[in-house]
């Protein structure tokens, strides 16, 4: 089961975190989230000519879903706001878009976009957990290329666990070619047809062990959420009536949630271990925020909001990659506080909402020393921030 791999317990103090009901985003937390909003060639509702608001707005708030989530692990936050579904349908329709060009070109983009932070990462991250006794193996290479999901050891498990997500958008980036093929021929058939896989997978098939396993499960639980960004740039979601959208979405809505509660895991509703749940409620959550987007363009006009979203959607690589390694490091540094007696005194150091606090702290430094990284995926000038 997606994200049934993920649980369990970590050396640092915290449990260790499950990625959100199985980025983003933004990933997308990175690689898509981290990309611009490209121009539409005609402002839709919730959009602005040359950038799509509600999108930033959308991803940022994902972010910090995920982070949110993988430091209080409530489940009802995945009912609340499925963060991951959310990001994969902003990535596909902003690959919809890209497609417009060579699909070699949009390919080459993505991939350097993506591995480029990987491997920052990795260089960071993989020496540590060399001095923690790693010893890798020839599966390494999945670090340079993540098509499966990269190997680490115990120490820094929390860490690399959410390496999950941009292992599945790679695979969606290299069949989007086809894939957008395909839902262009059928539109509204091939769109209901998704979610076929992950309804056979998890209630006849049975999802095989192993990396495979993990990247079919992945795959089929979000890919109704990325063709529903194809349909999106394609327009195809708003010829859609209102009285046809709203039933559909809230059936949907209404299986997700009685398979999640009639098949908890552990006692527990939380959809990162109820994939056909997760899926179900995905799809209907975002076809009804795709569809009924509000008019975003205001957040022009609120400069500081304004500004705090920009600088999530140009870091959302940095975020999604560091903000477990953030949460890792505030226990430590927690506990070296409680040698300070002021600290001890007039700080509320057992509380988890002081570690988020904490952990935001840390994010915020990862991006100043990490996120010019992607600007040089992007080809763009080093900056501290956008």
């Amino acid at each position: 089961m997606a994200g049934a791999h993920r649980k369990g317990a970590l050396p640092t103090g915290i449990p260790m975190q499950r990625p959100a009901e199985h980025s983003a985003e933004g990933t997308e937390p990175g690689p898509p989230a981290g990309e611009t909003a490209p121009p539409s060639p005609a402002p839709l509702p919730g959009r602005s000519a040359g950038r799509d608001r509600w999108f930033d707005a959308l991803r940022a708030f994902a972010l910090v879903r995920v982070i949110t989530y993988h430091t209080f692990e409530w489940p009802w936050l995945g009912l609340a706001f499925p963060s991951m579904g959310v990001m994969f349908a902003l990535a596909g329709s902003l690959m919809a878009r890209s497609l417009e060009r060579p699909a070699s070109h949009v390919l080459r983009g993505r991939l350097r976009r993506l591995l480029i932070p990987l491997w920052a990462f990795a260089l960071v991250l993989g020496t540590a957990m060399l001095l923690h006794g790693w010893l890798p193996g020839p599966d390494v290479l999945y670090w340079v290329l993540p098509v499966g999901d990269p190997p680490g050891n115990a120490w820094g498990e929390q860490a690399w666990v959410v390496l999950w997500y941009l292992r599945t958008y790679l695979w969606f980036v290299l069949m989007s070619p086809v894939l957008l093929r395909i839902f262009r021929s059928a539109p509204l058939p091939v769109l209901a047809l998704s979610l076929v896989p992950v309804v056979v997978l998890e209630t006849v098939g049975g999802v095989p062990d192993g990396r495979l396993g993990s990247a079919l499960s992945d795959l089929s639980v979000f890919l109704f959420c990325w063709l529903l960004g194809f349909a999106h740039r394609d327009g195809v979601l708003d010829r859609m009536r209102p009285a046809a959208v709203v039933p559909v979405a809230s059936a949907l809505l209404a299986a997700g949630a009685w398979w999640a509660f009639h098949h908890r895991v552990d006692g527990s509703y939380d959809l990162d271990d109820i994939p056909l749940a997760q899926a179900l409620w995905s799809a209907g959550f975002v076809l009804l925020l795709l569809r009924f987007r509000p008019d975003f363009a205001g957040l022009a006009r609120h400069r500081v909001a304004d500004r705090v979203v920009k600088v999530f959607n140009a870091r959302a690589v940095t975020i999604y990659l560091w903000h477990e390694v953030a949460l890792m490091t505030s226990v430590p540094l927690i506990d070296l506080m409680w040698n300070v007696p002021a600290f001890e005194r007039d700080l509320p150091l057992d509380s988890m909402w002081f570690q988020f606090g904490v952990a935001w702290v840390l994010i915020a430094a990862a991006v100043a020393l990490f996120g010019w990284v992607e600007d040089i995926a992007a080809k763009r000038g080093p900056r501290l921030l956008p």
